[in-house]
C-alpha cells in the first residue's frame, strides 16, 4: 500500500511539473491531431481543402470573458496545420528531401467574435506558391450560421529544398502540366508580400 502511494505521488508529482515547465496540454494536443490525422482521418490531394473542429473554451478567452483570445486563433491554427501537413502528406515530403519548414509570416483579420462554448471549424489550403514558400489560407467560420470569423494568411517558409519541387511532387504532374494547376496570385497575397519584402528591406537597412 505505502509503495502504491509512492507511486502515486510520483505520477502526480511528475504530471505537475510538466504542466509548470511545459504548456503540456498542447503538445498532448499536437500528438493526438498527428495521430488522429495519420491513422484515422483519410489522405487528400494538397490542392485540397482541409478541415478540423474546435471549441472556444473557458482556457480560450480574454480578459473580459466575452470571447476567444485574439492569440488563441494563431494557436489553433497549429492544430489545423498538423492535419493538413500529415494528410497531405507535404511534411512528409519535405523532410524527405532534407528540409524543413517554418512560419515565415502571418496576418489575421478578425472580423466577428467566437463566443466562449461556440464550435469553430477551421478551413486550411494552400493558395499559391513559389520556390522558397507555400502560402495557405486558414478561415474559421462557426458552423450554426457558416459565417466566416476570421481570416488568416500564413507563408510557411521552406528551407533546404525547393518549395515548387515539392508541389510537383506531391501533385504527381510534370513541370509543364504544374504551371496549369498552380492557382493564380490572389491581389491581397501580392500586396501583402510586398508588403513583407520592404518590411524586409527596411530592417537590413537598419531602419
Amino acid at each position: 500500500m505505502l509503495v502504491l502511494c509512492y507511486v502515486l505521488g510520483g505520477v502526480a508529482l511528475l504530471v505537475l511539473t510538466l504542466y509548470l515547465t511545459l504548456e503540456f496540454h498542447y503538445f498532448m494536443r499536437m500528438a493526438i491531431s498527428v495521430l488522429i490525422a495519420r491513422f484515422f482521418k483519410s489522405k487528400v490531394a494538397i490542392l485540397d481543402e482541409t478541415y478540423t473542429y474546435g471549441v472556444c473554451l473557458t482556457t480560450d478567452v480574454d480578459t473580459l470573458l466575452f470571447h476567444m483570445n485574439n492569440a488563441r486563433y494563431l494557436r489553433e491554427l497549429d492544430f489545423a496545420r498538423v492535419d493538413f501537413y500529415e494528410r497531405t502528406g507535404l511534411y512528409r515530403k519535405i523532410r524527405q528531401k532534407g528540409g524543413a519548414v517554418v512560419q515565415g509570416a502571418c496576418t489575421i483579420r478578425y472580423r466577428r467574435f467566437v463566443r466562449p462554448f461556440s464550435r469553430f471549424k477551421i478551413t486550411s489550403k494552400v493558395i499559391y506558391w513559389d520556390t522558397k514558400s507555400v502560402f495557405m489560407e486558414h478561415r474559421f467560420i462557426t458552423p450554426k450560421d457558416d459565417f466566416v470569423r476570421a481570416i488568416v494568411i500564413c507563408q510557411q517558409r521552406v528551407i533546404n529544398c525547393n518549395a515548387e519541387d515539392i508541389i510537383s511532387e506531391l501533385l504527381g504532374a510534370k513541370d509543364e502540366e504544374v504551371g496549369s494547376r498552380k492557382p493564380p496570385l490572389p491581389l491581397e497575397v501580392a500586396k501583402w508580400i510586398e508588403s513583407n519584402e520592404i518590411s524586409s528591406a527596411n530592417l537590413r537597412n537598419g531602419c
